[in-house]
């Protein structure tokens, strides 16, 4: 089977079946967190200053920022999806490489950051605690569950790059206007909304099928031991 088809099937398929698992809503708010964060870390990274961060329980956030106009306005508004997509990719990265703690330290590390930092009040100041006292009651407790709630936490986050991503897509051709990060970078450049949105959604896809192929790659290995 074509590697680019079995990497949507496996998607969809996933995206079905982690409806069913109980309040696998909430943990979709780890990509909505990490596209907020790569807002956030470019600003400061170009010398600008982040304002606040809000997120909310419909996964969607905003990242409000002083940031000179131009190139580096285009660049900030540039890095959330991308860095969500690549954060998951990494994720499955070091999951085969058996370094599943050191994910959920990074993404508890990041969590507390815009807690202490950014996010006032809401709904985001609930999920960043419950997250952070999850993850290190996994790390300090519960380390026998804690491969298998990573694994949720990557395949979720997984799936919502991608769909986050083809919802954009849509939305830049049904409403231009209402697209996003897409909608701020049609206005900051000559290209529309759609053309970012299907760069979005490439890059999305392109971190799914890396991002599977190191899970797949980590199964066969776990088969292999298995049997020998």
């Amino acid at each position: 089977m074509n590697k680019w088809l079995k990497t949507i099937l496996f998607l969809a398929g996933s995206a079905l079946l982690t409806r069913f698992i109980p309040f696998s809503s909430l943990f979709r708010n780890l990509d909505t967190m990490i596209h907020e964060f790569g807002h956030a870390l470019v600003t400061l990274l170009l010398s600008g200053k982040v304002l606040r961060i809000e997120l909310y329980a419909n996964h969607s956030g905003v990242t409000y920022s002083a940031i000179q106009a131009g190139g580096k306005a285009i660049l900030v508004s540039l890095a959330g999806y991308p860095l969500a997509s690549l954060f998951s990719l990494l994720l499955f990265y070091l999951y085969a490489k058996g370094r599943h703690q050191w994910g959920l330290v990074l993404a508890t590390g990041v969590a507390l950051i815009m807690l202490l930092l950014y996010v006032r009040g809401g709904f985001g100041v609930l999920w960043l605690s419950g997250f952070i006292v999850l993850n290190v009651a996994m790390l300090v407790f519960w380390k026998k569950v804690s491969k298998y709630y990573y694994l949720l936490l990557a395949f979720l986050t997984l799936e919502e790059s991608v769909t986050g991503t083809l919802y954009l897509l849509s939305l830049s051709i049904i409403s231009p206007d209402r697209a996003g990060d897409a909608s701020n970078l049609a206005r900051l450049t000559p290209l529309p909304a759609v053309v970012w949105t299907l760069l979005f959604f490439g890059l999305s896809l392109l971190c799914a099928k890396w991002a599977l192929g190191f899970f797949f790659k980590d199964a066969k290995g776990e088969v292999s031991k298995v049997n020998s």
